[in-house]
């Protein structure tokens, strides 16, 4: 997928609305077979979607879905997350480093451990959003953030 392009895809009936954000997980057994497959699996593993536009009426048949999938345009989501606040600025280019912090049960863990980003991944930051919704139960000094690829 081109950055900031939308790509077409197929999502579940139920789930085809404008605004709807879903993050891909990859092929299941079940699409190995499936005449689809090329256009349903264009999108990067563990990437966060925004569905943009549905294109037309047409429901197609799917193991997964019951009442089958339809065609959309999506674009690749920010995604927020805390870092160290001395590095949150707006329009910075970062190399994303992964939290040291195993505190599983910490009520801001997935901030601090986003899915869809990798340790070392180059990023930019599009926006400071704020302070974290909790404190740090390490004592980090930390800020939301919106990261963009």
């Amino acid at each position: 997928m081109v950055k900031g392009n939308p790509s077409i895809t197929l999502i579940g009936v139920d789930l085809a609305k404008i605004g709807t954000e879903f993050i891909f997980n990859g092929p299941t057994a079940e699409c190995e077979a499936c005449k689809l497959r090329n256009t349903c699996l264009n999108l990067a593993v563990g990437r966060r979607y925004r569905i943009t536009a549905v294109r037309g009426n047409t429901e197609h048949k799917c193991a997964l879905h019951d009442v089958g999938v339809r065609a959309v345009e999506v674009t690749e989501s920010p995604s927020i997350v805390a870092i160290d606040s001395k590095n949150a600025f707006s329009g910075s280019k970062i190399v994303y480093k992964s939290s040291e912090c195993e505190t599983l049960d910490c009520k801001i863990y997935e901030l601090c451990h986003p899915n869809g980003i990798e340790h070392g991944e180059k990023l930019v930051i599009s926006a400071v959003v704020g302070d974290v919704p909790e404190a740090c139960v390490e004592g980090k000094s930390l800020k939301l953030v919106e990261l963009k690829r």
